[in-house]
Parts: structure tokens; C-alpha cells; sequence
């Protein structure tokens, strides 16, 4: 079942085994920061900008019941706060409060330097390659910004 060294993997096995690789990164970061991997999520989302809660909930893919205890035990924890929507007086948007958006700029700029150090042994010619084909499957699948290049 196993696979001899050097064999080349499938595209499924290396895209899952990367998968769960990044997730024991965040996850390990998250930890630290004191924060579930899904807290972490949810301050990175909401760097950019305040988002309602049926737009929060297609990105971070969670139920209506899931996102609203997420939101309820982060706003205890005083990092996010419903506010009113300007747009829509019966929605609410999910913010970062001042101490939320301290604790997520902290929590991204180390944990992309956990995922940054991740192919620390490839050439500059093939992390270019890895961020063009991995970019070109985030695009074609239309991957919800969780992380973004710059904030």
C-alpha cells in the first residue's frame, strides 16, 4: 500500500497530503494564538472588511447553527461584534473588534511564515512553479478568500 521512495505520487495523494500538512501548520498556530483552527479562519476572513453573516457562512462552508455559535464564542472572547448592515436593516455583519484585528494581523503574518517555510528546500525557479499551478487550481475552483497575498 505503501509507495517506494522516490515513486511519484498521484495528484490526489500530494494534493490531500498537502492539505492535511497546512491544516497541522494552521492548526499548531492556532493553538498558540489560543484560537481553534476555525476562530483563526474567521479572523482572517474578516481582515479586509465586515461581512454578513450569509456571506460568512458560504465561505467558511458552515451551517447557519455552526456559524452562529463560531461568532458567539469568538464575540465572548471580545474579538468580533455584530453590527448592523447599512444595507439591509434586519442583517447583521460580523466585524473584528480593535483587540480581534491585532490578534488576527499577528496570527496570519506567523502563520503564513509557518506555510511560507513549507517548501524552504525548493529552488525560487520551483516555488514559482508550486504558486502557479497550485494559484491555477485555486482559481478554476473558485476557493473563497480565507488567506489573501497582502492585508
Amino acid at each position: 500500500m505503501g509507495r517506494a521512495t522516490g515513486e511519484r505520487m498521484a495528484v490526489a495523494t500530494a494534493l490531500v497530503r498537502s492539505s492535511f500538512l497546512v491544516n497541522a501548520v494552521y492548526a499548531a498556530a492556532a493553538r498558540e494564538y489560543g484560537l481553534t483552527s476555525q476562530q483563526g479562519q474567521l479572523l482572517c476572513v474578516l481582515m479586509p472588511r465586515p461581512i454578513g453573516m450569509g456571506e460568512l457562512g458560504a465561505m467558511l462552508g458552515l451551517a447557519k447553527s455552526s456559524l452562529t455559535g463560531l461568532v458567539d464564542r469568538t464575540a465572548r472572547r471580545g474579538l468580533v461584534r455584530r453590527e448592523p448592515d447599512p444595507d439591509d436593516a434586519r442583517a447583521v455583519r460580523v466585524a473584528l473588534t480593535e483587540a480581534g484585528a491585532a490578534l488576527a494581523d499577528d496570527f496570519y503574518t506567523e502563520t503564513c511564515r509557518r506555510v511560507e517555510e513549507l517548501p524552504a528546500g525548493f529552488s525560487a525557479a520551483d516555488r514559482d512553479v508550486l504558486v502557479d499551478l497550485l494559484g491555477r487550481v485555486v482559481e478554476e475552483n473558485d476557493v473563497p478568500e480565507i488567506f489573501m497575498d497582502e492585508h
